[in-house]
C-alpha cells in the first residue's frame, strides 16, 4: 500500500512535538524538515501585504540571519515566493543571474554561510500567511521526492500557523503549551508592528512606507529589524520626516 505523504509528514512533526512535550508548533515543522531533507536549517516567516512581516522561528543562526536579511532588504527567494505564490528553488546562490536578481541578498546570504536556499509559500487557496525557508551550506538540488516532502512540510506549517492565529484572535488555547506557542508566535509581530505603527505617526506616512523606512534603517546600520523595532518602541530611536533618525541612549 503506498504511504500517504501528508500522513507521514504529520507523524514526523508530531514526534518532534512529543519530544518537547508540547502541542505541535511551526518550530516542530522546521525541525522535522531539517531531519528529513538534505538541508542544514529551516525557518518560517509570517508575511502579509497589509502589515509588517516578521520571522517566526528558525532552527539555527544561519536560518535566522537569512529570514532577517530578506525581510530587512525586501529581496530574496522568501520575498519572491510570497509575492508570486510559488516555490523559489535556488540550488546555488553563486550563479550570476541570482546575483543580478538579488544584488544585496545573494552576497549577504553567502557571507552568512548559505549556498542554496529553497523558499516555499505557505498557502491555502487565497490565504498566504508566510513562507518556509530551507537552506544548505553546499550546492544542492532537491529531487522530485524531496521537493514533494518539502511542499508537504510547507502545507502542514500553513495549517499549524493558521491554527495558532485562531487561538490568538479568540479561541482559548487548550493548555499552557498552546498558550506559550501563541505568545512565541506573537513576539516578533508585536514588536515590529508596534514600531511600524509608531513610525506612521512620527513620519506622517502609511503603514507600508513606515515599514520600508524601518527596514531601510536596519539595513543601513547593519542591524536586525527586531533590534531597531525595540529601540523605536522604547523611545531610544525617533524618526523625522525632514531629518535622519535620532538616537537617545539615556539608559543610565
Amino acid at each position: 500500500m503506498p504511504d500517504s505523504r501528508p500522513s507521514r509528514i504529520r507523524l514526523l512533526v508530531a514526534e518532534q512535538a512529543a519530544r518537547r512535550g508540547a502541542r505541535v508548533g511551526v518550530m516542530d515543522v522546521c525541525t522535522a524538515a531539517v531531519a528529513s531533507l538534505p538541508v542544514g536549517g529551516a525557518g518560517v516567516s509570517a508575511m502579509s501585504r497589509t502589515a509588517a512581516s516578521h520571522p517566526l522561528c528558525s532552527t539555527d543562526d544561519i536560518s535566522e540571519q537569512l529570514d532577517e536579511l530578506q525581510l530587512t532588504l525586501g529581496e530574496g527567494p522568501c520575498v519572491d515566493a510570497f509575492t508570486h505564490g510559488a516555490a523559489v528553488l535556488t540550488p546555488d546562490l553563486r550563479v550570476g543571474e541570482l546575483q543580478d536578481c538579488w544584488p544585496v541578498f545573494a552576497g549577504a546570504a553567502l557571507e552568512a554561510g548559505a549556498l542554496a536556499v529553497f523558499a516555499l509559500p505557505l498557502q491555502i487557496g487565497a490565504i498566504s500567511p508566510g513562507v518556509l525557508d530551507l537552506y544548505t551550506q553546499v550546492p544542492v538540488r532537491l529531487n522530485t521526492e524531496e521537493l514533494a516532502d518539502a511542499l508537504a512540510f510547507a502545507d502542514l506549517a500553513t495549517l499549524v500557523l493558521l491554527d495558532a492565529r485562531v487561538d490568538e484572535t479568540g479561541a482559548s488555547p487548550n493548555d499552557g503549551a498552546a498558550k506559550g506557542q501563541s505568545e512565541h508566535l506573537g513576539g516578533y509581530r508585536a514588536e515590529i508592528s508596534q514600531a511600524t505603527g509608531m513610525l506612521t505617526v512620527q513620519l506622517g506616512v502609511g503603514i507600508e512606507e513606515a515599514f520600508v523606512r524601518l527596514r531601510a534603517h536596519a539595513y543601513a546600520h547593519g542591524r536586525r529589524l527586531t533590534g531597531v523595532s525595540d529601540d523605536v518602541v522604547a523611545g531610544r530611536l525617533r524618526f523625522s520626516p525632514d531629518a535622519e533618525p535620532t538616537r537617545s541612549d539615556e539608559d543610565t
